[in-house]
């Protein structure tokens, strides 16, 4: 699996004109799910996340986590974190999971998040979304299991 893991003020995510997720502050994580990958990352990376120390302690400095700040997380499924462009200008999608794959190990993930405490929403999958962010600070990790 690969995570974008923005800091956020607030996130939302629409689609066909409707909202369908939103949250803040806390985190938005957009999701990419690999061909080789097994039902134990999901709650392996919900972990990391979840204690992933980036949100500022009242010295500004990044030592407190979601666990400790009680934000909020939105997951958005996002195949394209696959895309391959080390031959051409086309993307090859080859390398992300098939939809039906990785549409239970978004889920996974998380519930994963729920089971650990973080208040959860999420994006919808094989749907056109638009997604609308405030990043806070900027703060942005790529995370990869």
């Amino acid at each position: 699996m690969r995570l974008l893991i923005q800091r956020v003020s607030r996130a939302e995510v629409r689609v066909g004109g409707s909202i369908v997720a939103s949250g803040g502050p806390g985190l938005l994580v957009l999701v990419g799910v690999g061909v080789d990958e097994g039902p134990e990352e999901p709650m392996k990376l919900a972990e990391k996340v979840y204690r992933l120390r980036i949100f500022e302690d009242p010295e500004r400095k990044m030592n407190l986590s979601l666990a400790d700040v009680g934000g909020e997380v939105v997951v958005v499924p996002q195949f394209t974190l696959y895309g391959d462009t080390s031959r051409g200008r086309r993307p090859s999608w080859i390398r992300a999971a098939h939809p039906d794959v990785a549409e239970k190990r978004v889920a996974a993930f998380a519930d994963a998040l729920r089971s650990l405490g973080a208040r959860v929403h999420t994006g919808a999958f094989r749907e056109h979304m638009e997604v609308e962010l405030v990043n806070d600070g900027p703060v942005t990790l790529f995370l990869e299991a």
